[in-house]
């Protein structure tokens, strides 16, 4: 028993280890940064569902219409709200009827009429049957009339300059998808490819911009280094539309952002595909801003089906994952890490824990749960410092008066918010099995055009 959670501990210890050495500079692949300046700009469909967004629409709106592109197009999908969403799109954009043509290969909810925009003919609307996301993201993807997807959530707002970004990666051919880089929308300044504030967030917020940061400044760019890139954000992802289309399209469930990504990766892990040199990449450079929980009834809610999300993968992935295991980087990191590191040793921590302090204490159990322990403490600030370090190398800073409530922000993360984590994921990772439904977190409502600070 002992010499099996020493192993477990060691694992644990090892991919951390890995991820902090191999996100920096030192270990970039060829071609990670490269300014390919393409001679022409792809079309690009911004798909935006949404349901119930009344609280946030308009932000949405007014960052379509600031984007410095020509070649695009949004569609935003109206998935059945019962609330004002659909008043404020007609209000907004003075729609019209329109006879946008559909493909007809995607299963969808049914559609009730489509509209463009009089004031911005490139913005378009589907007014549906509530379906869901994955429903609505699929019925967007018919009426997409260019050759690359873009998805965001209703609250994610675009830097002027992301679908340049976007532009420059996909001129390398061997590129089908990828994931922008997500900042928390509470944090944005007037300057948002480089500045940051806390100016105006509680410690809630504050924990959550470093899960962010640590997320994708150096998990995310290990993982993509590696092509073992299994997730990117519901909040801004990056898809050929023709591969869409091959793998079915999204499927309906509790975690449809991971599964899109999974299906992709299997699709292209096929010999018969011809696929062999395409990846899934990590854009540093095309920046988005999305809102976060402001109270824990909130956080619960998205933390909660995130973990649903994961779990519901595996157990849909599974063979795929199993077979592919020692030959996918994906699969490894998937199953290995997230699985093993992140769940397992959770279960197994609390366990030992439990039986160590009711049924038999033992000198071996209980140093492995305090050296576990010491293991979340230390490496989540080394990994805080870092995420910090990273994100400004990539041109961010904040202000040097906010570093009293940075400090205080990480400490708070260290010792209490880590704990509250692995609460979330022993949780999501048993409830899934129970109920596959999730709860819609709930808009702020704030205008981040006029409550933003400098």
């Amino acid at each position: 028993m002992e010499t099996f959670l020493f192993i477990l501990f060691y694992i644990c210890i090892f991919f951390p280890i890995l991820h902090l050495l191999h996100c920096l500079p030192w270990f970039r692949v060829q071609g990670e940064n490269d300014r390919r300046n393409p001679k022409s700009e792809k079309g690009l469909s911004i798909l935006i569902p949404c349901y119930n967004e009344a609280g946030i629409i308009k932000t949405s709106v007014n960052s379509m219409k600031s984007l410095d592109y020509q070649n695009f197009e949004v569609i935003y999908v109206n998935d059945g709200s019962s609330d004002d969403t659909y008043t404020l799109l007609h209000e907004d954009l003075e729609l019209e009827q329109c006879w946008k043509t559909p493909l007809n290969r995607l299963p969808h909810q049914e559609i009730k009429s489509v509209y463009q925009s009089k004031l911005c003919p490139n913005i378009f609307v589907v007014n549906k049957v509530n379906g869901g996301k994955a429903d609505a993201l699929n019925a967007g993807i018919e009426y997409s009339s260019n050759e690359l997807v873009v998805t965001l959530d209703a609250d994610t707002i675009l830097t002027e300059s992301a679908l340049h970004s976007i532009n420059n990666k996909f001129d390398d051919e061997d590129v089908v998808a990828a994931g922008g880089m997500v900042h928390v929308l509470q944090t944005k300044t007037s300057n948002p490819l480089n500045k940051l504030t806390l100016a105006k967030t509680n410690f809630l917020l504050g924990v959550q911009m470093l899960d962010f940061l640590k997320a994708f400044y150096v998990t995310k760019i290990s993982l993509a280094r590696f092509q073992g890139l299994a997730i990117i954000s519901g909040a801004f992802g990056i898809f050929k539309k023709d591969l869409l289309v091959k793998v079915g399209g999204y499927r309906s469930s509790v975690g449809e952002d991971i599964d899109i990504t999974l299906k992709i990766q299997r699709y292209i892990s096929k010999k018969k595909n011809n696929m062999k040199n395409k990846k899934i990449a990590l854009i540093t450079d095309a920046i988005s801003y999305t809102e976060l929980p402001e109270t824990w009834r909130d956080l619960f809610k998205q933390r909660i089906r995130w973990q649903k999300g994961y779990v519901d993968c595996l157990v849909h992935f599974i063979p795929f994952l199993l077979k592919t295991v020692l030959t996918r980087s994906v699969s490894f990191f998937y199953v290995v890490e997230s699985l093993i590191v992140a769940i397992l040793a959770a279960y197994v921590t609390v366990g030992v824990f439990m039986y160590n302090a009711i049924v038999n204490f033992s000198l071996s159990l209980a140093s492995f749960v305090l050296l576990y322990l010491v293991y979340i403490i230390v490496f989540n600030l080394v990994y805080d410092i870092l995420a910090i370090l990273q994100v400004r190398r990539y041109g961010f800073t904040f202000q040097k008066k906010q570093g009293l409530r940075l400090f205080s922000t990480i400490l708070y993360d260290v010792f209490i918010h880590r704990f509250i984590i692995m609460y979330f994921i022993l949780y999501g990772s048993i409830a899934y099995f129970f109920n596959r439904d999730w709860k819609k977190v709930k808009r702020t409502g704030r205008n981040y055009e006029t409550d933003m600070a400098s």
